[in-house]
């Protein structure tokens, strides 16, 4: 099991030089989040981890330090997989990260482009560098997955089709972390088969002067007229209790020309649009906020990506307009932590079945807004005493040794989804204008879910048990409240090997386009049931550090999904011309799946290993491979569209290697397998090929500026995602980076 860095480079800055640790399992990965010199640690591009949805906290430092070596007392970061926030080594469910040099080194333009790597997850492209992407977890489909901003739910209950849509830069993010499985006791309802947590930087680490700023810009461009700039300006303040008026703001814009084009000659894969992203945050002594507003704007040649054979059209276009926000508390009273939070999201969308014919069919307008509210917090049975937050840290790092301990957590939230639209819904009692334009929103429907849930942590030495429930209940078709256990075990024999165990259950409500979707050559049910989820999963974690600077991680992962009433789109092709796609309950899917992989770190030939501009100069290896089987067949003539098209075998390995100084080559290999088919425009029933893919960057990096060329599908490979779209061949991109 690897730890997490986070590494940010500053001009001027102080070395924390390691003269001992302490002698304990846990005391290397203390230092996460930190900045460390020390031949042993070493960090992998892609990492089984866990880490918290929030900044941990700050350093403490001995006012007695001399400038060459400072006495720290150092926190174990906390964790994603439970309620209650778990240090990194009581963590009971492995959760895989995605870390800042992840990021920085991997040769993507996208959050959907990095998550290709996550053996875990199946990202189906329809657009490049993420312009469309549908993102799944073990076999599910885009809709079953939940996804957070910094913790706080911004999934469109219109559809999974534009949850990635995101306002931040991949220059904004910390992490991105992944829970596989379903999730619902950790953040509710529609985490069926995962969670995506994207975690963006707060306070500016490191920074020693009062108010200093710091600037950073990006261009890129490359093949297809593919063009990006983008800048991020941070500020902070030196006082550990101020008020921040400006944490961070970004602000980016991209656009290209596509790599095809419909039968009449014009553009049908291009895209052009601009994201804005803004953090601000309250640091007291005993309350702390954090607040965010985000923006995305984004237009898309959408080609064939919802034709079908009865409907060829291929000069589809999709326009969809998002606004984020959310202010989220913490404060203590003794051993007790509440934090409150309040969000609202607004997803609009505008979908031309033909691009600027609105004569030849109607265009479709959609706009939702999501109102929430959550109240959550945790208890410590422990016996401390003393309210200074120095003696609790010192008592809750002595008492892991001391024998049992407890932590109970709690909450709520209440969720309000409004829908309003030109073709999904029952009709308004009263229509509403659409902005810009001679048309009314006719149609709508809202809904709320109410959820509370309870869970329990017991924490021994080397054993952690984690189990609650969650019970929800939705105004939707008055569906009754209904409760979905679960439990984590993860026991510790040796400071390198963990054991996982866990049993876990979820709910997913349909989505509006699921139940009221009626255009050219598709018909969906209003009727349709919830989807419900129980899963087991068996984990083994084993990490090896040498006297030689060497480690090399080891995973395994064994679990099976048990789906009830699962939501798909099926197209009976015996009906010939009268076929539709229709939106339809499969009774049950069971599905099985193993995940095997290791990372390996050691030093060069040369034997010299050095931190360069903050990252390793080391070689770094890692393989990871995914078997997927579900015992539900295809019946003949039957066409699915996400429910049954899977990723049966997944394989992705990577290379990082340093060539000279300042210089790092990265190589990244992809192969997956698809169950699954799809039909052609000429009604031919076609099987998913296998394909695999080469990526490749190549990055000099200096302590102000960096430059880069990277190549995507370095060998031109032809395959599809999605079955009517093809995905374009060799993409050639160069970058700079300049830091202020």
């Amino acid at each position: 099991m690897q730890p997490i860095m986070y590494k940010p480079i500053f001009n001027k800055r102080q070395v924390l030089v390691f003269r001992q640790f302490g002698n304990k399992g846990y005391s290397l990965f203390s230092c996460l989040g930190r900045e460390v010199v020390c031949s042993v640690l070493s960090v992998a591009t892609l990492t089984y981890a866990s880490a918290e949805s929030v900044s941990t906290d700050p350093v403490v430092t001995d006012s007695t330090a001399t400038t060459t070596a400072r006495e720290m007392m150092l926190e174990e970061v906390s964790v994603t997989g439970s309620r209650a926030p778990l240090t990194k080594s009581q963590a009971a469910r492995m959760v895989t990260v995605l870390d800042r040099q992840a990021i920085a080194q991997a040769p993507v333009q996208s959050i959907n482009d990095l998550l290709k790597y996550a053996i875990g997850v199946d990202v189906r492209q329809r657009g490049p560098i993420g312009a469309q992407t549908d993102i799944s977890i073990r076999g599910g489909t885009s809709e079953q997955i939940i996804l957070l901003l910094n913790g706080i739910n911004i999934c469109d209950p219109q559809t999974g089709h534009n949850a990635m849509d995101l306002p931040v830069d991949l220059n904004d993010i910390v992490r991105i972390e992944v829970i596989e499985g379903p999730a619902g006791r950790i953040y509710g309802t529609s985490s069926l088969v995962g969670a995506i947590n994207v975690v963006t930087k707060r306070r500016r680490e490191g920074v020693r002067r009062e108010g200093e700023k710091e600037i950073t810009l990006h261009t890129e461009g490359g093949s297809y007229g593919y063009g990006q700039v983008g800048m991020r300006y941070s500020t902070d303040s030196s006082s550990p209790y101020s008020f921040s008026p400006v944490t961070t703001l970004s602000a980016n814009y991209s656009r290209c020309d596509g790599w095809s084009r419909a039968k009449d000659g014009g553009l049908n894969t291009d895209f052009s649009g601009g994201k804005a992203f803004y953090q601000g945050q309250y640091e007291g002594r005993t309350l702390q906020l954090h607040w965010h507003a985000g923006m995305t704007d984004k237009g898309w040649g959408s080609s064939t990506f919802w034709a079908s054979p009865k409907w060829q059209a291929d000069n589809q276009y999709e326009h969809t307009t998002k606004f984020y926000t959310a202010l989220q508390g913490e404060t203590r009273w003794g051993q007790l932590h509440i934090a409150p939070n309040i969000y609202w999201n607004q997803n609009q969308d505008r979908y031309e079945g033909y691009r600027g014919q609105p004569e030849k069919m109607a265009f479709n307008y959609n706009r939702t807004n999501v109102y929430g509210f959550s109240l959550s917090g945790f208890f410590d049975w422990s016996q401390e005493s003393g309210d200074k937050e120095k003696e609790r840290r010192s008592k809750e790092r002595r008492s892991k040794e001391a024998g049992i301990r407890m932590r109970t957590a709690f909450g709520a939230e209440v969720r309000n989804e409004d829908l309003v639209s030109g073709n999904l819904g029952e009709p308004l009692k009263k229509p509403i204008h659409i902005c810009g334009t001679d048309r009314d929103y006719t149609l709508g429907l809202n809904r709320t879910n109410i959820s509370a849930y309870v869970e329990q942590n017991l924490l021994l030495k080397d054993l952690t048990v984690s189990a609650g429930f969650v019970a929800t209940r939705n105004t939707w078709s008055d569906m009754n409240l209904r409760v979905y256990p679960g439990v984590d075990v993860s026991y510790r024999p040796h400071p390198n090997w963990t054991l996982h165990a866990s049993y876990n259950t979820s709910l997913r409500m349909p989505s509006f386009t699921e139940m009221y979707y009626k255009v050219q050559g598709y018909s969906a049910d209003p009727h349709l049931k919830p989807e419900e989820m129980s899963a087991v999963e068996l984990g083994l974690q084993c990490s090896i550090i040498n006297h030689q600077s060497s480690t090399f991680n080891v995973q395994c992962t064994l679990w099976h999904h048990h789906g009830t009433n699962m939501i798909d789109w099926i197209m009976d092709t015996s009906q010939g011309d009268a076929a539709v796609w229709q939106s339809v309950n499969h009774t049950t899917i069971n599905s099985y799946g193993v995940e095997v992989g290791f990372n390996l770190q050691c030093p060069m030939p040369n034997g010299q290993s050095s931190m360069v501009n903050g990252q390793w100069s080391k070689f770094s290896l890692q393989c990871h491979y995914s078997y997927i089987n579900q015992d539900k067949e295809q019946e003949e003539g039957i066409v699915s569209q996400y429910a049954l098209e899977y990723l049966r075998h997944k394989l992705v390995a990577n290379a990082r290697m340093p060539i000279i100084k300042h210089l790092t080559l990265g190589l990244d290999f992809r192969w997956q397998d698809r169950v699954g088919s799809y039909t052609d425009f000429d009604g031919k029933v076609c099987d998913y090929e296998p394909y695999a893919l080469v990526d490749a960057r190549l990055t000099w990096q200096q302590p102000k500026w960096k430059v880069y060329v990277e190549s995507n599908n370095l060998f031109d490979t032809r395959y599809r995602d999605y079955g009517l779209v093809e995905q374009p061949g060799r993409w050639i991109i160069a970058g700079f980076g300049l830091r202020i």
